[in-house]
């Protein structure tokens, strides 16, 4: 399965071949936990062929947020992630049962992959129009969502950064242990070795 990574907000345009069981080709964005994502693909034009797309995490739990079959032309589509990692946009083309394998290889659609997440994924404009704000007001409707966009990046970075550091006393602690357990074993194999020397020396009459 080929992948794509790309930054937060990313457009992209590629070639997608057709088969008869195509690999998926996937897009992968890195979102936080409970982020607004809008995926925007235009297909374009190529007959006998059929474009499915489907939007999934790479979080332990696999989420599948959405699968959409044979979109053509503009399809816009919009989720909410449920978890932290890496979202991934995944397209199969796939061939008409009725054209020969061998023609597959002339077989192919342009896509362009548009792909916005966190406060770059709000449609300011649509809110301006629905609540009448002023263009100022609009304005500190952007800022006040990018704020809280990178107060967010912040809180996730101070978290893993508690994580790291807890891993890293975790680590220290088991290797003191371990260093402690050594110089036990070894402090204990010195005495009896030896013990063992005096008791054998003792009975070749060697030492009194």
């Amino acid at each position: 399965m080929p992948y794509v990574y790309c930054s937060a907000s990313s457009a992209i345009k590629f070639t997608l071949q057709s088969y008869r069981y195509p690999p998926a080709k996937c897009i992968w964005n890195t979102a936080h936990d409970n982020a607004l994502v809008i995926v925007t693909a235009i297909v374009g034009p190529g007959d006998d062929q059929r474009v499915d797309i489907d939007i999934v995490d790479s979080s332990p739990q696999k989420n599948k947020y959405l699968s959409k079959k044979n979109i053509k032309d503009e399809t816009r589509l919009a989720i909410t992630t449920h978890a932290e990692g890496e979202v991934g946009v995944c397209f199969k083309n796939y061939l008409g049962n009725h054209v020969p394998s061998q023609d597959a290889p002339n077989k192919s659609r342009v896509i362009d992959l548009d792909v916005d997440i966190g406060a770059d994924a709000v449609d300011y404009n649509a809110i301006a129009n629905q609540e009448s704000l002023s263009g100022l007001e609009t304005e500190m409707r952007k800022l006040e969502g990018l704020v809280t966009e990178i107060v967010g990046e912040m809180t996730y970075l101070k978290k893993r950064e508690e994580k790291f550091t807890n891993t890293n006393e975790s680590t220290r602690d088991r290797v003191q242990s371990f260093a402690l357990f050594t110089i036990f074993a070894l402090v204990a194999l010195g005495v009896w070795q030896i013990l063992h020397l005096r008791s054998f020396f003792k009975r070749k009459y060697l030492i009194d």
